[in-house]
Parts: structure tokens; sequence; C-alpha cells
């Protein structure tokens, strides 16, 4: 089989099983034996179902009514599916195994979709960075030096090597979006809510999004008309484009202490947002210097409700930085806690007040390209911070208030690195984000090269796009 098969874009794949060109279990015998050459490079995966999908590949008919159908993907090891051991990427919880699937993993496998098996992930899904000491930490596609990006590290590589065609992760601070970014993909966190969480270990419930890792926005459209539950109401015309839109650009923060070449490459794609008619507007934006804290306030007691039931028993099975974490939680007072929520209430309503005067808002995915394997800190614009918090300096914010989000490659670092930006939608409004960005990939071509990978045939450009 053709490695360019691998980097195809669900679009151009389902295509070709249409025309019988492929079959779902020639794409599964592909992805096997990628897997296979790549699993220690990557580190993409924690558990594998590889008889399982060759049997439901192998049995399947091509259904136009089924919007995978054929097409094998992979989720994040928090994700139920029934008859799999979900384990957080921990082994506190190495021999549970689930009796049912996710609410997404049903929906998944009734579009025909072929389940590959679960992803490495940061432990629990606490932190940005990827690092497993369990299982290793995931490499990014472009740079085996450098990080993957995180929590969904696992889901990310495993989509950037070829591994897979799409992948589900969990979203809580830009677990999805940022890894995305970093690994040249597009990251969608949908509005709080719009997607199931039922069937997936709980990180903070406040903050937790379900989302998805794919290589164009229109494979995140499809993923999304599969894995939604009821539509929102929306503003934007479904059949949004640019023209006439009006695009936020904050004044403050979203732009400062960055890479100069993604401030660029992010101008760049102003330049041509303007050109094909959008209106671009800088729009003050809610105070930002309690964020992170606020954001903690409310993440590490929700993670100690639900991990304390371990604690006593299995206590020392947790890695040594989330036990820390955890000991964090039990710190912080109910009072804390509250008033953090109603910080959040209040950042949610400044900026549905930011909404009601522009469309969209446009900021960079990450101030910083892939920091290396075991940096502790990244240093951008001469200040230095924690790696984990630079990766999502600019999408976790979107987390408190629900807003969807999607993020997307628009140029190459001069390291060979993909540099990516980030749109962000009223609440509800997530068919138009993705319209409008799946317009902006059919104008701009946004694409960026695949990865070099030693001992594969280079794919072309075309077999990442719609084909």
């Amino acid at each position: 089989m053709n490695d360019e098969l691998a980097f195809c874009s669900i679009s151009r794949l389902t295509q070709k099983l249409r025309d019988g060109e492929v079959s779902s279990l020639q794409l599964v015998e592909l992805f096997a034996q990628r897997i296979e050459r790549f699993k220690i490079q990557s580190n993409a995966f924690i558990s594998l179902d590889l008889e399982a999908a060759r049997e439901a590949a192998g049995d399947l008919e091509y259904s136009a009514d089924q919007a995978l159908c054929g097409i094998p993907y992979a989720c994040k090891d928090l994700f139920d599916v029934q008859g799999q051991v979900t384990s957080g990427g921990s082994r506190v919880l190495e021999n549970e195994v689930a009796e049912t699937n996710a609410t997404v993993i049903d929906r998944m496998n009734a579009a025909g979709g072929i389940y590959l098996g679960k992803n490495n992930l940061h432990e629990f899904a606490y932190g940005a960075t990827g690092e497993n000491i369990l299982h290793g930490t995931c490499q990014n596609p472009y740079d085996p030096s450098r990080l993957a990006g995180g929590s969904s590290s696992g889901s990310a590589a495993a989509v950037g090597y070829g591994l897979c065609t799409a992948a589900l992760g969990t979203d809580t601070g830009g677990s999805v979006r940022a890894p995305a970014a970093l690994c040249g993909l597009v990251g969608l966190k949908p509005t709080y809510g719009r997607i199931s969480t039922e069937g997936v270990i709980p990180y903070s419930w406040t903050l937790d999004h379900v989302g998805t890792i794919t290589r164009t926005a229109v494979d995140a459209s499809i993923l999304f008309s599969v894995l939604k539950d009821a539509p929102g109401p929306s503003k934007i015309s479904r059949s949004a484009r640019l023209e006439g839109l009006t695009i936020g650009i904050p004044e403050t923060f979203f732009f400062e202490q960055a890479d100069t070449e993604i401030l660029d490459s992010v101008d760049q794609l102003m330049t041509f947002l303007t050109a094909s008619g959008a209106k671009l507007r800088k729009v003050p934006m809610p105070s930002m210097e309690f964020t992170r804290t606020v954001s903690l306030t409310v993440q590490m007691p929700e993670a100690l409700s639900y991990h304390n039931r371990y604690l006593e028993t299995r206590g020392e099975l947790y890695s040594q930085d989330f036990r820390a974490g955890l000991a964090l939680g039990q710190c912080i007072l109910a009072e804390q806690y509250v008033r953090a929520k109603r910080f959040i209430e209040t950042y949610r309503r400044d900026t549905d007040a930011v909404f009601k005067e522009v469309d969209l808002l446009l900021t960079p995915a990450t101030p910083a390209i892939a920091p290396k394997i075991g940096a502790v800190e990244v240093t951008t614009d001469g200040v230095s911070e924690p790696a984990g918090n630079a990766i999502t300096r600019y999408t976790s914010f979107f987390n408190m208030t629900g807003h969807p989000a999607i993020t997307f490659p628009c140029g190459m670092h001069s390291t060979g690195l993909p540099i990516a930006a980030q749109l962000v939608g009223r609440h509800y409004e997530d068919e138009a984000l993705l319209d409008i960005t799946s317009d902006i990939e059919s104008r701009m071509d946004f694409r960026i090269p695949p990865p070099l990978l030693p001992g594969v045939t280079t794919p072309s450009l075309s077999g990442r796009g719609q084909g």
C-alpha cells in the first residue's frame, strides 16, 4: 500500500473507498504496518485492537449514508471502549476494563468508523507537555527531539505520523488545540457541552471538552457532524464565508510575548482575510491577569474529587507530578473555588459582550513552536515561563468561557516546525466556525508539507487536502 494514503484526509479517503480504489481492510493493514514501524519514535499508542479492526473492516459494506464508513480512527486513553482497558495513561487504572462505550465512541462506530486503539497522553490529562513516565513521551513528527504537545499528545502524534486518519482527544486548557497546532494539524474544541463527555474519564468537569484532531477543517466538520449533540442557535449563516465578516483582533495578551515568526505568519493571515472581504477590528478583552490562577483553582479540586476514591488504596501508583497536583487540590478552600467559578462567569459574560461587536476572534494558536523534549521552560521575547504554560497560554481562556475554538496551520517556522492560528466563535456557532475555517482552507491553501519521516515515501501535499 502507498504511504501517501496514510496522509489523506477523511474526505479524500471516502472518495477512494466509494470508488473502490481501496478497501477499509487495506487501510487498516496500512495503518497497522505504520504503527509497528513508528511505535518507538512516536509513542502514540498505549493499546491496540487491530484484530477487531480487521474484522470490522472486513465485514464492512460501503454506505454513503455513513459519514465515516471505513475510516480508521483512534482515541485518547480516557475514552471507554467496551472490553478495553481505560487507563488514563496511568498505572492506577491499568486493569480497569470498560463495560460500555463512551457516547462518542458509539457515534463514531455508528457512522462507520473503524476503531484502531487508544492514544498516549499526559497522565490523566494533567499537563500540556504530554510527558508520560510510564508510556514514554510522544515525539513531534516534524522533529523527534521536540514535544508533540499535550495532554492529547498521542492523538496528535498518531495523526501526525500517519498512523490513523483522525483521533479524539480532550481539551481542558488547550489539550486538543495546542498539540494539533504543534504538529501541523487541525484541532477543534467545540462549544462547552456540544459533544458528550459521558464515558470519558474527567479531569475538570467545569472545563473539559471532547475535541477532534484531523488533517483539515473539512474533516473536523465531518467529525463534528457525527459527534455533536442537538444543534444550537446560530447568528452566522450556515454557509458562512469570509465576505462581510467582522473578525476581532485582541488588543492585549494574545499577541504579546510571542515568537516573531509566529506573529509574522498570523499577520500574513490577517492580510489574506482582509483581501478576502473580511473586516478586522481591534477589540478589548477581559483582563487576563488572574486567568491561570482561576483555571487551576477550579481544576485541582475537581480532579481531586474524582481521584480521591483511589488515593487511599492506589496512591503510590500515581506519578509524582500528578500527586503534587492532587495535594494542591486539597489545599484549595471552598471559598476560593467558589470565587474562581464566579470569575469564570464574569469571563464568559465579558467575552460574550465582545462577540456583540465581532463575528470571530483571531489569535495565534501558541506563542512558541514545539519545545524540546525535557524542556522545563520556554523563553520568548526575553521572558521565560514553564513549558506547559507557554503551550496553552493562548488557548486556556476559552475553556473557561466555553466558546468554540479551532486551531489550524498557517505557516512554517525557520526551524521546520509548524505555525498555527486560532479562530474563536460565539457559543453554539460551531458549524459556522468550521465553515469559515474550511473557506479559509480552500482559498488560502494553508496546508503545510507533511513531515519527512525516515524510510517512508514522502506523500504529496495533495494527499493532505480535501481531494
